[in-house]
């Protein structure tokens, strides 16, 4: 089995004070910022989930597209009797469990480390595969993903297979992606894989449809971090004086989230004993969702230490998995 080591927030005082201080430094940045990884309370994860089966959200539907025609390609690159099949920002599963299906089918002997920022998520996925497939090998990790890159240590003699699903790769700058992934790499080796999950550029209105979808999900997806705030902070945001905005520049194939406020007022965060003052219609920055091309995938993955070795698309090309070794 799988020796892991991981250094985890295990008392909510800590959690807390780790959430008011990156809250803190956001909002008293130029121009104010929020980080995307606090969305995923347990509200937050069920807004998240409602979002993956909306119709315009294509991204869910293409990459489960990829898994499940491609599954026996996948095994095939794998090409180990053993290995560990770890996911960096594993969710409810949805989409890794074609593979670990198709994976037991086929014998194979490895085991699942599912990791993620969120415990309540991680408990859901747990108990449904212990339920699915009581014979699954399976060590769930919460945790963010740098704190876990930079405490983890995989020390295990068999190939490593390390999943990082979603386009949540899309979530970080072009420079912050690469620095990710060259740490990613400096806890691999040769034989090791990392599949990577991106979104591609296509037509901006599909983009825009998925990120702003007529039911008002995506927007509630996003206040309800405000929401948060105002439950785990003791923070006064009224919701109805924010709204969601979102763009996409299919030059840069950048897209991104806002939440902006529609008057010029104060919030008050009894915790941090805090008054944070915004203009009408200043933006709080809260997520980017990168698109990538082929030759932008090309040249990060060469800069960050990996060589492509295959590259896996749905039908409609929307989206790529990226099979990777290092360099």
């Amino acid at each position: 089995m799988k020796s892991v080591y991981l250094s985890m927030v295990s008392k909510t005082e800590e959690a807390t004070s780790t959430f008011g201080e990156d809250i803190s430094k956001g909002l008293s940045q130029q121009p104010k910022q929020l980080p995307s990884k606090y969305f995923y309370d347990a509200k937050g994860d069920q807004l998240f989930q409602d979002i993956m089966n909306m119709p315009e959200y294509y991204l869910t539907n293409a990459e489960y597209e990829i898994l499940d025609t491609q599954k026996s390609e996948i095994l095939e690159l794998i090409g180990a009797d053993t290995f560990d099949l770890i996911e960096l920002g594993a969710g409810d599963g949805t989409k890794t469990k074609l593979l670990l299906e198709h994976f037991l089918e086929e014998k194979a002997d490895f085991c699942y480390s599912p990791i993620d920022i969120s415990g309540n998520v991680l408990r859901q996925l747990k108990s449904d595969l212990q339920r699915r497939w009581p014979e699954l090998c399976c060590e769930p990790l919460q945790g963010d993903y740098f704190k876990i890159l930079e405490d983890l240590a995989l020390t295990h003699d068999v190939k490593k297979v390390i999943l990082f699903l979603g386009a949540n790769i899309g979530n970080f700058t072009r420079e912050r992606a690469q620095a990710f992934l060259e740490h990613v790499g400096d806890y691999m080796r040769q034989e090791d894989m990392l599949l990577v999950g991106f979104d591609l550029k296509k037509d901006p209105e599909v983009i825009l449809n998925a990120y702003n979808d007529p039911a008002g999900i995506t927007a509630a997806f996003n206040l309800n971090l405000l929401e948060r705030i105002n439950r785990e902070l003791d923070a006064d945001f009224d919701l109805d004086q924010f709204k969601h905005w979102e763009t996409y520049d299919p030059i840069t194939g950048a897209t991104r989230s806002f939440i902006v406020s529609m008057t010029d007022q104060e919030v008050r965060i009894g915790a941090l004993e805090k008054t944070f003052h915004f203009d009408a219609w200043e933006a709080i920055d809260v997520e980017l969702s990168q698109k990538y091309d082929v030759p932008m995938i090309e040249k990060l993955a060469r800069e960050a230490g990996f060589e492509v070795v295959k590259n896996l698309y749905d039908e409609k090309r929307y989206f790529v998995d990226s099979v990777w070794k290092k360099r």
